[in-house]
């Protein structure tokens, strides 16, 4: 099989006689390239860029494979014993499909899934557990705060129209201008995070796209709009850097009339 001569690969850049820089690693070592990976997995989906998006995948790939064999010369486990573990999982958890339990909607789905994932818990109930547990502390920070809320939510607490989630936005808004005119550094810090957390609130609760998506949307165009306004001073063999900042602010509004509606 072709994933047998990629692990061949990763263990041959682990051997003595191997990479220096891949000897070198660890799992946490590891940790921000994986990320940036994933990050450039994404890219490569937004963009519908098929050649891009199975090289992103590749880089994946390749990563859980090189921790695989990370944590065999530890005596951990094996890729062998990833992909066995993954697909009894996938059977496990779709009793609908390789089982005789009905489901009639993708909610559906989702209820049976937490289902199964509950009764797969064999051990005794742990006294101090949460249900909020289960969100990993190492997913980007506006995706965690919507998956908090989601939890919260299936026990009740949450808002019952988007615009108290408004008025909440407000009143946070409201509260760090305040903070703001104080001084107090700690507490503008404090009342920004509860600012973005109110805005995931609100993203959440909609359920369209998450806050996530919409705020790397936002950011692309930022930088859309930043780079057309370089490009026009470009033309004008100029430099964004000698402008003031009421040219920028005008070279701002132009890039935005551009546009498409």
């Amino acid at each position: 099989m072709k994933i047998d001569e990629l692990v061949k690969v990763m263990k041959k850049l682990r051997a003595p006689d191997g990479c220096p820089w891949d000897r070198a690693q660890t799992h946490r070592s590891l940790m921000p390239f994986i990320m940036d990976e994933c990050g450039e997995l994404l890219d490569a989906i937004e963009a519908q860029d098929d050649a891009n998006f199975r090289e992103e995948l590749g880089d994946v790939l390749m990563h859980i494979v090189l921790h695989s064999v990370m944590a065999e010369e530890r005596g951990a486990f094996t890729f062998d014993d990833v992909v066995e573990g993954i697909t009894a999982k996938m059977i496990s958890r779709h009793p609908h499909v390789f089982g005789a339990e009905a489901v009639s909607s993708a909610s559906d789905v989702i209820d049976l899934w937490e289902k199964v994932k509950a009764k797969e818990k064999n051990h005794a109930p742990d006294p101090n557990a949460s249900k909020l547990d289960g969100v990993a502390n190492h997913c980007p920070a506006l995706l965690q705060a919507e998956k908090v809320q989601k939890k919260a939510a299936k026990v009740g607490f949450d808002w019952t129209e988007q615009t108290q989630i408004v008025d909440k936005i407000g009143e946070e808004y409201r509260e760090l201008c305040e903070a703001v005119k104080s001084g107090d550094d700690a507490h503008i810090d404090e009342e920004l995070g509860d600012l973005l957390f109110a805005a995931a609130n609100l993203s959440r609760f909609r359920k369209r796209d998450s806050a996530e998506l919409l705020l790397a949307r936002a950011t692309a165009k930022f930088k859309r709009r930043f780079r057309c306004m370089e490009k026009m001073l470009a033309e004008k063999g100029r430099k964004i850097e000698d402008c003031s900042l009421e040219e920028m602010d005008a070279l701002w509004n132009q890039a935005k009339s551009c546009e498409k509606p």
